[in-house]
This record gives structure tokens, sequence and C-alpha cells, in this order.
């Protein structure tokens, strides 16, 4: 039986990344703040969590993010930035998922497969933006998707077998989402589960690195 492990857990997304993993017949681990305390703007608690699992992993799932973080909400002008609106998304859309990531390496095997998919969003992508706005949460995107890259050059070095990629859901109907979803489709959470476990397991290790949609095509930096 394959192990798995996906981190933010309690989510919408999170909780279906379980459930569809479970239907492959994986044993899924999971951490989240509501079920283990996880806060991973900490990292005292990262290490804490972590230290209590049982690997290694052959799959994981970061999907740990949020969009409006206490009273910072989605800018749509520059004069609506604020320092704490900017640090708030850096720290739990970029910091967080790298940390989590940097306590995992001793759950991965170095001579064995493993993948390992971190959400991000397309509003990441500097080249495919086209509509402003969103500046702090875009920009923690896009800073997520730069310490992935960067990550999977050096685990293809140390963990050959591993394949590391940043994943864009789709607009994911759920709490997360309700607010700012607008005219955009949106797709059940239990779609969007089978669609990222399915692009996860089709990559290779020659696509280590890169930014990929729910339908498994390349998105640009």
């Amino acid at each position: 039986m394959t192990k798995a492990l996906v981190v933010g857990a309690s989510g919408g997304i999170g909780q279906a990344l379980v459930k569809a993993l479970q239907q492959t017949g994986a044993d899924v681990s999971t951490l989240s703040r509501s079920q283990d305390g996880l806060d991973v703007t900490d990292e005292a608690s990262i290490i804490a969590c972590m230290s209590r699992l049982q690997g290694p992993f052959e799959t994981v799932f970061i999907a740990t993010g949020a969009l409006e973080i206490g009273p910072h909400l989605p800018e749509k002008a520059l004069r609506s930035i604020t320092p704490e609106g900017l640090m708030a998304q850096f720290q739990t859309n970029a910091m967080g998922p790298i940390l989590v990531l940097k306590h995992l390496l001793p759950h991965l095997a170095k001579d064995a497969p493993s993948r390992i998919g971190i959400l991000s969003a397309r509003v990441g992508s500097i080249g495919d933006n086209g509509m402003g706005g969103w500046y702090s949460y875009r920009t923690a995107k896009a800073a997520l998707n730069q310490l992935v890259h960067t990550a999977a050059i050096e685990l293809a070095r140390s963990h050959k077998q591993t394949v590391l990629a940043v994943l864009h859901p789709g607009t994911v109907a759920t709490a997360f989402t309700a607010k700012f979803a607008g005219s955009h489709a949106t797709v059940p959470s239990a779609e969007a589960a089978q669609n990222l476990t399915s692009v996860l397991a089709a990559l290779t290790t020659a696509q280590t690195g890169g930014f990929y949609d729910w339908a498994g095509q390349s998105i640009e930096w």
C-alpha cells in the first residue's frame, strides 16, 4: 500500500484530495490547523506537526493557503495595499508551503519515486496577468512558484526520482472562493481533486519544477 500525505486536509480541496487518494487505495496521513494545530506561518508548529508523521510518503499534496486573511481582502487598487496585507499573504501562501516542504524532506525516500504537488494559482503567473488587481495574493503565489521551482532543482540532485510541481486547481467551489468567484466557472472540489491527483501522477521527472493547471497544461511563469 502506498503512503500519501495531505497538508491542509481540512479545507475544501484538502478534504477532497484525501478522499481521492483513499479511493486509489493509498494510506493517507493528514495535517491541518483545525485537527492538528498546524500553523504554517510558525516554523516551530510545522516542525512539531511534521515530527509526528510516519513516512516515507510516495504522494504529497500541500494544499494550504488563503485568499482573505483577517481584515486583508484582495486589493483592487494600489491605494488598498498595506504592509500588513502583503506580509500576511507572503507568510501564508509562500513562506508556509516552502517551510512545510523543508521539513518534509526527512519523510521522502532518496532512492524511490515520490510526487509532491503544491497548490498555487494561475493568478500567480506574471505572463498571464492581463487584469491586474489582487496585488498581495498574486505576489505571494508568484513567490511560491519561484520557491518551488528552485527547490525542484535541488531535489533533482538529492532525490533523483522525485517530482515536485506547483498546480493550479481551477476555480473550485469552496468557502475559500465563494466570495470571489464572480462570473468564473467553478468545479466541485471532488472533481478538482480527481484532476489534481491525475495530473500529479502523470508528471515525469523531466517535468519537475513546472507550473501546471488542472488539465496538465503548462502555465507560463
